[in-house]
């Protein structure tokens, strides 16, 4: 009976790895960049709202780069200071008159609304603050995080790549920072695993259903915010990124979701806990607090990327090829699929067979996220805690 059981799992995961490789909308192909552009006859308007909450540490790496965004049209920033207690909106301003550009604006928005994150509250009060302060409203929203640096053509290749495909939304996901080694191990991983679930080009295709976005860089059009009736229509959402693309694209936005080359977050975490949080906080708001959820997401997890090398190391000690063959076929396909995402984040080729222990912490943060729910400490980032949707 162990031995079918085992035999089973491991055809099974290779069943499952080909189904991946093939079916799954190329989700490993990391060539998915902006795409084709040209420079609009006349440069749209745009507000840069920027939502920060404690990021004194990050902001003097950050900010400049969008103060000095070469842009030909009319543009401005606003930061939304969320409640900072580490000086954050003081410390905006004195980069702004040190780092001449763009002109910013600091303002502060109080305490959510009951029923709002702390995120999406900023964001509502940057918006209806760029929309009132001048006499026409912005043509476009550049909605990004105070982690997020842009090169100084960021935001003039975002809005020609909107002009000329006619997109509502179009949303970079930044290179996160890999300078260390829990970094360099997990990071990588985390953008393959969210490619692996939001395949860039099942979502970019027109009427697409499948909808994501990367919440450290959003251009959306204001007309199609307006449509979509966002942030408010999202005010609950944890995962705002993804709820903000759903929106978009259920009231007929187009959407488009890649790889960046030159915007990056400069948010370090240096140690496994940092990074730990950083997953646990909203992975059991992903699976919508389902406890069945949880448990087919831990059993596919396990089946998908723990039983190959169990299977191959456990075939080859007992004698048994046709097992040891199923898991090292299925363990070659997933490092084949992985190596592009290592290559993109240029890191060392050897990482990639590592994975399915990177596989096995994301498991056990996803459970300590659930567990963390249910004693109350569910989806907690900088102080603040919030509740499951139907409880707000």
């Amino acid at each position: 009976m162990g031995l079918l059981t085992a035999a089973c799992a491991a055809f099974a995961s290779l069943a499952a790895w080909l189904w991946l490789t093939l079916a799954q909308g190329m989700f490993w192909r990391t060539d998915v960049r902006l795409p084709p552009r040209t420079a609009p006859a006349h440069w749209p308007s745009v507000a840069i709202v920027v939502p920060a909450r404690d990021e004194a540490e990050v902001l003097p790496r950050s900010l400049p780069s969008l103060i000095a965004q070469d842009y030909p049209g009319e543009a401005e920033i606003i930061l939304v200071d969320d409640g900072s207690t580490d000086g954050t909106g003081a410390l905006a301003l004195r980069l702004a008159r040190a780092h001449p550009g763009l002109p910013l604006t600091v303002t502060s928005p109080g305490d959510p609304a009951p029923g709002w994150t702390g995120k999406l509250w900023a964001l509502r009060h940057g918006i209806a603050l760029a929309r009132t302060a001048h006499p026409a409203e912005p043509d476009y929203l550049l909605l990004t995080d105070a982690d997020i640096a842009h090169e100084p053509d960021s935001l003039r290749e975002l809005v020609s790549a909107a002009t000329s495909a006619g997109l509502d939304l179009v949303s970079q996901m930044a290179r996160l920072r890999t300078a260390g080694p829990w970094e360099r191990l997990v990071v990588p991983a985390f953008v393959y695993f969210f490619a692996q679930l939001y395949p860039f080009r099942r979502i970019n295709r027109p009427g697409a259903r499948t909808a994501a976005a990367a919440g450290g860089c959003v251009l959306l059009r204001t007309e199609a915010a307006l449509r979509a009736g966002v942030p408010d229509s999202i005010r609950q959402a944890v995962i705002d990124d993804v709820s903000l693309a759903r929106a978009v694209q259920r009231s007929g936005g187009r959407i488009w979701l890649g790889l960046a080359e030159r915007v990056d977050s400069v948010r370090p975490y240096p140690v496994l806990g940092d990074l730990w949080r950083m997953v646990s906080r909203s992975a059991y708001a992903q699976l919508r607090h389902q406890p069945l959820l949880l448990a087919g997401t831990v059993a596919g997890l396990a089946l998908v990327y723990l039983v190959p090398p169990a299977a191959l190391l456990g075939g080859l000690a007992t004698g048994h090829p046709a097992i040891a063959s199923a898991g090292g076929a299925a363990w070659l396909l997933m490092t084949g699929t992985y190596l592009p995402m290592i290559r993109y984040y240029r890191q060392p080729a050897a990482l990639a067979p590592l994975l399915p222990f990177t596989a096995l912490l994301y498991l056990l943060m996803t459970v300590d996220s659930a567990v963390q729910h249910y004693r109350g400490r569910g989806a907690a980032w900088k102080g603040r805690t919030y509740a499951r949707p139907s409880d707000a």
